[in-house]
């Protein structure tokens, strides 16, 4: 499947629920994000991450977000692959970031967590 596809974003959100690290985690974070990929291959995408009242949530479009994030499609591709550390891109400007940066640091094992449900999907997808 291809990055950013909306095949793609249905199986991260698929996943959430298969993985005990990040759902134990859940009742423990109230944070929601915003990712707006600019320039990929289907155009900008927006897609979202919730963690709210101990229920997660991955799908297409923006929420009422906590943070977002903005990003050319190149630069998530890197980070995607590990190729680019994301602290990285947002010291250079590849990434830019707009909310409360609070969220992002209290939040930090519960991305540290979603980062797996990524990876259970990377080995299937096509990021070109």
């Amino acid at each position: 499947m291809r990055y950013l596809s909306d095949e793609w974003i249905a199986a991260i959100g698929r996943q959430l629920a298969d993985f005990p690290a990040i759902n134990a985690l859940a009742s423990k974070h109230s944070v929601a994000v915003t990712q707006l990929v600019t320039a990929s291959p289907f155009g900008d995408v927006t897609y979202h991450f919730t963690c709210r009242d101990g229920r997660l949530s991955f799908g297409k479009g923006p929420v009422p977000s906590d943070v977002t994030f903005t990003q050319d499609y190149d630069t998530a591709v890197g980070v995607a692959t590990g190729k680019v550390n994301a602290a990285d891109a947002f010291i250079k400007g590849l990434v830019r970031f707009s909310g409360d940066h609070q969220k992002v640091i209290d939040a930090q094992p519960l991305f540290a967590a979603l980062d797996g449900v990524f990876a259970s999907v990377r080995e299937t997808t096509d990021y070109r």
